[in-house]
């Protein structure tokens, strides 16, 4: 049989509610009311707020609720994982408790209990540049809950200068040493801790798009909602910050890693794969700097990964022999897969920045969690509302270009499915998607966001598209 990475879902009917609502409140000024400037997430750019005494715990909640849909559009022809081309509208729903516990000197306790629900278009594939990240590629019909994230994190300081670190989802308002050692294990998300960007790295507040919160050439440790167990380490000075990552692997190409067993109901049956086999590292180098008083960070990182992959030059070789149902497993063994990638954002005025990821792997493995993704650039410009009198505003313009190997090429050329492509065959060409979005502070904690996307040549088809993508969006948060 093909290789094909969809798992099973039970198809929903989208709620048609949140599109008025969203609507109504983005064209309604009245329902503003007075505003605060936005927090901005994942930011090194923008000072830390002051702490208090240190808190001894703490309680957060987020609720996103998005809806997107798209126009038909002309395909030539259609496969397993190609994106509907008639038009097709979906729903997502998360919603996330977050709860903290200082556990002694420099330890705290972190869980993030998750409910989600709903479909990505045509159940999340057709698109490498995947346009809602709240889109799990595991959707459901009914409401499933998992703890995403159970950690401990450790800070050791080194002595010297304090720094404010803020109350937060996954920290703890309290002073630390601007140089220290942090050690955090458990189960989280890689991207909780590297690849982290202040103008695009937080989908319910900024762009929505999977390319621009995340490397989408870095096939990271994670089930197939994103979270995984896995240990990190950083060193932070005052100008620079080195981090090390390890997470384990999905036992299969897409799937739950063998914790799901326990933190996810109803459970996953799957267990886990080799410990010493089935595993993503990752190490990190960011550099911050300031130009002219404006802040800036660029960050490089690099990646190696081994799972129970094929090369996509023998498993094309066994397809166009065996046909498209080939069983791709008997070609498949423990192999390696590394890439690299460059991350940089820049403030270039109060309250505007730009910002860019490039990231490349070496192509010859099959995608295993992530994207079938080989080499990819983005280049954007967000803007906060200051400048018209809405400093709890934003909005945002990116494009995004990505790239498959010419092994990737050949195999989806040859019947192949990757985690989010497989039109049966292939007419190559670069992935070009562009997204705006305009971000609205309606009352206080709660915001509306109108988003559009362009894709020319989705999933690497120019025999397919292009398509125009709408959205709207809902986050409560406190």
């Amino acid at each position: 049989m093909r290789f094909k990475t969809k798992l099973p879902k039970e198809k929903a009917a989208y709620n048609w509610t949140l599109v008025p609502i969203c609507a109504l409140a983005l064209s309604c000024p009245a329902l503003a009311q007075e505003q605060s400037p936005a927090n901005q997430t994942n930011s090194t750019a923008a000072a830390a707020a002051p702490a208090a005494a240190p808190e001894d715990w703490n309680f957060h909640l987020q609720n996103t609720d998005i809806g997107q849909g798209d126009l038909p559009f002309p395909a030539k022809y259609s496969g397993p994982n190609s994106l509907d081309n008639k038009g097709e509208v979906e729903e997502t729903v998360t919603l996330d408790l977050f709860a903290g516990k200082r556990l002694w000197s420099g330890g705290e306790l972190h869980a993030d209990g998750l409910m989600w629900q709903g479909f990505g278009l045509s159940e999340t594939t057709g698109i490498e540049a995947f346009p809602n990240n709240d889109a799990y590629k595991f959707g459901t019909q009914n409401p499933r809950f998992m703890f995403s994230r159970l950690f401990i994190r450790q800070t050791f300081g080194l002595g010297g200068k304090q720094e404010a670190i803020p109350d937060d989802q996954l920290s703890l308002a309290s002073m630390q040493d601007i140089s220290r050692i942090t050690l955090t294990v458990g189960r989280f998300s890689p991207t909780d801790v590297s690849d982290t960007n202040a103008y695009a790295g937080d989908p319910h507040a900024q762009f929505m798009n999977w390319a621009l919160v995340a490397n989408n050439t870095w096939d990271y440790g994670s089930d197939s909602v994103g979270f995984a167990p896995g240990f990190t380490a950083e060193l932070n000075q005052p100008n620079w910050t080195l981090r090390y990552g390890c997470f384990m692997m999905p036992k299969f190409a897409n799937g739950f890693t063998g914790d799901d067993q326990f933190l996810m109901t109803p459970p996953s049956s799957i267990g886990f794969g080799p410990f010493l086999k089935d595993w993503a590292m990752n190490a990190e180098l960011e550099r911050r700097y300031s130009i002219n008083n404006h802040p800036g960070a660029i960050r490089f990182q690099t990646w190696l990964n081994e799972a129970n992959m094929f090369d996509y030059q023998t498993a094309t070789a066994l397809l166009k022999t065996d046909g498209p149902d080939a069983d791709l497993s008997t070609v498949s063994s423990f192999r390696h897969k590394y890439g690299f990638g460059l991350n940089w954002e820049q403030e270039v005025a109060k309250n505007v920045g730009v910002f860019s990821r490039l990231g490349w792997n070496d192509g010859q493995e099959q995608a295993w969690t992530y994207t079938d993704v080989n080499s990819s650039g983005s280049l954007g410009v967000s803007v906060k509302g200051d400048a018209w009198h809405r400093p709890g505003d934003s909005f945002g313009l990116a494009g995004i270009v990505s790239g498959a190997s010419s092994a990737n090429q050949d195999f989806l050329k040859a019947g192949g499915l990757g985690i989010l492509a497989g039109d049966g065959v292939l007419n190559y060409g670069p992935e070009e998607v562009l997204e705006t979005y305009y971000n609205r502070q309606l009352v206080k904690n709660i915001h509306g966001t109108l988003d559009y996307q362009f894709v020319n040549n989705p999933a690497f088809n120019q025999d397919r598209g292009p398509v125009s993508i709408f959205g709207v969006r809902l986050h409560y948060e406190f």
